[in-house]
């Protein structure tokens, strides 16, 4: 299915703008997935922020530090600006790369600590069945604290999770948690983000 336009035809939403974008739609933004060919890494945001949701486009907030920290690490070829909506080109160089990206919840959110713990731990269901539908070699969840809650591991660390963590995970795909990039996470940087995202990038580019 093709994604839909930026619903601001490409211009920066207005404070007006984001506004209207907090709602109850459980799929405020499209995935991003390549259309055939192998899915090396499926990157799993916790939801939109009302940024994301008002360009349909992943951590499209100025600021976030995703889209800088994935071409540190070398999973992108250029730094993507999705500020304004992600580019066809963009998009057709993640695919390139196998590179895919969804949520754990659809619904948009000024701040994520807005959702419910039930949606979480819904959403991490739906999750486990998406992975065995489409197979990718690794997961990356971008999000520890909602990691925890989605599946019920309070004492959950960030990196590479056990085989067994996650009830019904596809044994053979990777699951890594990593840091939130948002610019709220005053723990990480884009140097600390890199160094998670090439540690990811070299298990989903493995030929094992």
């Amino acid at each position: 299915m093709p994604r839909r336009p930026s619903p601001l035809d490409g211009e920066r939403p207005t404070r007006a703008d984001l506004a209207r974008f907090a709602t109850d739609d459980p799929n405020a933004i499209d995935d991003v997935l390549p259309a055939s060919g192998r899915l090396k890494l499926l990157i799993v945001g916790i939801n939109p922020g009302l940024w994301t949701a008002a360009v349909n486009a992943p951590f499209a907030r100025p600021g976030n530090r995703f889209w800088p920290s994935l071409h540190r690490a070398g999973l992108t070829e250029h730094e993507i600006d999705a500020s304004r909506g992600l580019r066809d080109e963009d998009e057709r160089h993640l695919a390139e790369r196998g590179i895919g990206i969804t949520n754990l919840v659809g619904r948009a959110t000024a701040r994520a600590d807005e959702l419910s713990s039930a949606e979480l731990r819904e959403g991490g269901a739906n999750l486990v069945t998406r992975v065995r539908e489409l197979q990718p070699r690794v997961v990356a969840i971008a999000g520890i604290t909602a990691f925890r809650t989605a599946y019920g591991l309070p004492k959950a660390s960030l990196g590479l999770q056990p085989p067994d963590a996650v009830a019904g995970w596809p044994p053979h795909v990777a699951l890594f948690v990593v840091p939130q990039p948002s610019g709220l996470n005053a723990h990480e940087s884009i140097d600390t983000l890199a160094a998670r995202w090439s540690e990811v990038w070299a298990e989903a580019s493995s030929d094992v």
